[in-house]
């Protein structure tokens, strides 16, 4: 075995930072995805964990350079979820055995807002219980805030910084976007007690190796209990997909790249949640089956509304846009198995990273 292979797996943290740029760097992978691979199963088993996404709107505050739902794009349909149907949504996830839920929208911050989702949380509360895991993806907000929706039954909470490197976050937000407040949010999720994720784009314009490792660096030095990344997709309505291209070659270049970065993930930080995320199948039809065989032990189907799905497209090429909620379960739970693993319906599926912190925490 590569020597920089078996050094990673046999500790967390246990590579130098020029370690991980020189994982990041193989070109023959066979025996990188393998080995991540078989730290994850030594960790969660052959079984991977499903999280039911519910998108309850399209509006947001923010207007980041390459997202396809920012304030700024005029070719968005606007829309807003009522709490009945969110409601309506979650109730069928755990109807049909989802262990799981991630309420997600675009970043918004205000107190009608703030009561809009408690609602929801303590509505879903009353038929889930503690049983039925809630992770909210809603972006920046006060400390207050956090603490009522954590108060009010959230879980998790996936707040992705999509590069850990200040100088390339600038690069991929407008001046009055804060690097420094997004992480002090991470810090103040932690200190709620929230099972806490981040995440970044892999394959920016501009992006090196060097940064990737920084990244991965950055979810040790917070901490972080759940992993959400993917690759950099463009998206034609935005300052940064303007003019680039889906070709053969650069989907390819993409998926090798998101996947390497889930493996070393998995060598580093050994015992954290790592999503395969809907990109990975965007570059390749088996991509999220690739990402599990890679280091990944958590799937994340779309199970908003059909009718709604084209408007809440963060990037192009997204896929399911039309596969209804009950067909992409069947569906994932073919291809897991398909690749000898199992799906803990059911279950929660917490970060043992965070278990093992927390033991009696929810």
């Amino acid at each position: 075995m590569n020597p920089l292979i078996e050094k990673a797996a046999l500790k967390p943290y246990n590579l130098t930072h020029g370690e991980i740029v020189s994982l990041l760097s193989l070109e023959d992978t066979d025996e990188l995805f393998s080995a991540a691979y078989q730290l994850k199963c030594r960790y969660v088993g052959k079984t991977v964990s499903m999280r039911g996404i519910i998108e309850m709107g399209n509006v947001c505050a923010k207007n980041c350079y390459y997202c396809g739902i920012r304030r700024g794009n005029p070719n968005v349909k606007r829309y807003q979820l009522s709490e009945d149907d969110v409601v309506r949504m979650a109730r069928w996830s755990f109807e049909q055995d989802y262990g799981s839920l991630v309420l997600q929208s675009g970043e918004l911050e205000s107190e009608r807002n703030t009561e809009y989702i408690e609602r929801i949380l303590k509505r879903i509360r009353e038929f889930g219980g503690d049983a039925f895991g809630i992770t909210l993806s809603l972006g920046e907000q006060t400390e207050e805030v956090y603490r009522r929706w954590r108060e009010a039954g959230a879980h998790r909470y996936l707040l992705r910084i999509e590069s850990s490197v200040p100088e390339l976050y600038a690069k991929l937000h407008p001046a009055d976007h804060s690097f420094e407040r997004r992480a002090e949010c991470l810090r103040v999720l932690k200190r709620l007690g929230y099972q806490t994720g981040s995440g970044v784009m892999i394959g920016l314009p501009g992006q090196t190796l060097d940064d990737l490792a920084h990244d991965i660096e950055f979810y040790h030095a917070l901490d972080l209990d759940m992993i959400g990344m993917g690759p950099y997709l463009p998206h034609a309505d935005t300052p940064m997909g303007r003019g680039l291209e889906l070709t053969d070659a650069y989907a390819a270049a993409q998926l090798k790249l998101g996947l390497k970065m889930i493996a070393v993930t998995r060598l580093y930080l050994h015992d954290v949640n790592i999503a395969a995320t809907t990109a990975l199948q965007a570059l390749d039809d088996r991509g999220r089956e690739q990402g599990i065989l890679s280091g990944a032990n958590v799937l994340m189907p779309n199970v908003t509304d059909t009718e709604y799905r084209r408007n809440y497209q963060l990037y192009e090429n997204k896929p399911c846009l039309d596969e209804n909620s009950a067909k992409c379960r069947n569906c994932l739970n073919w291809r897991v198995l398909a690749i000898g693993e199992t799906i803990n319906w059911g279950q929660r599926g917490d970060p043992p990273h965070y278990n093992a912190k927390n033991p009696r925490k929810a």
